[in-house]
């Protein structure tokens, strides 16, 4: 039957992992770092944390092996311990979203009425592959050069509405952000539809692509 307390300790070690998660703002630090390495700096920043509080966070998620670090002079450099992690997160974020009704709720709240038009992956691939439409990355630009969509251009949604003339005219126009989550391809498509110009979103992101195995492009 095995023994008791070696199966109590290996609950305990699995709650360990569990007890990592529990936590809102942890969870968006994972978030962040689904899109590429970070520094505490930055996470803090991104994540509107005090540095204190923000390497709290970070050190309970390493604890957990949830991330590894890595230093560079005075800064230290965060990321997940793998895409293990990554799935583990979207798959929690997916189950909360459609089993339980406060989460679902405060989803709806957060990204806005659902007024655009969304495209999967696939028709993404293939319209991009037959010239139909151009990618536009609308995360910020640590984020793009972190990795992107092939062929995707960076325009951050912060700069968005002054860099219209930056698009191709006469073509549509697919904004994608971090995840199915994200609120920025949303805000995009809207600016974008305001503006006269044809625009979708990508139905997820950047977690959900990279997760797939998608060709993901490092360069700038």
């Amino acid at each position: 039957m095995g023994d008791p307390v070696a199966k109590a300790e290996l609950f305990d070690s699995l709650a360990r992992v569990g007890k990592a998660l529990g936590s809102g703002k942890r969870l968006e630090l994972l978030d962040l770092l689904a899109q590429g390495e970070r520094s505490v700096e930055a996470l803090a920043r991104a994540a509107r944390l005090g540095l204190t509080t923000c390497s709290a966070h970070l050190q309970t998620l390493r604890h957990a092996g949830l991330v590894v670090t890595r230093r560079e002079g005075t800064k230290i450099h965060y990321r997940l311990a793998g895409p293990d992690v990554a799935a583990l997160y979207a798959l929690l974020r997916d189950v909360a979203g459609s089993r339980n009704a406060h989460a679902a709720a405060a989803r709806d709240a957060y990204l806005g009425v659902d007024d655009t038009d969304a495209v999967d992956r696939e028709e993404l691939r293939r319209r991009l592959a037959a010239g139909e439409v151009v990618a536009v990355d609308v995360r910020p630009a640590e984020e793009y050069t972190a990795g992107h969509i092939p062929g995707a251009v960076s325009i951050p949604l912060d700069q968005l509405a002054d860099r219209l003339t930056d698009l191709p005219a006469g073509i549509d126009v697919v904004a994608y952000c971090r995840g199915a989550y994200c609120v920025l391809a949303h805000d995009a498509v809207r600016l974008l539809h305001a503006r006269g110009r044809r625009a979708a979103r990508l139905a997820d992101g950047m977690l959900e692509w990279r997760l797939a195995d998608l060709p993901v492009d490092t360069a700038a």
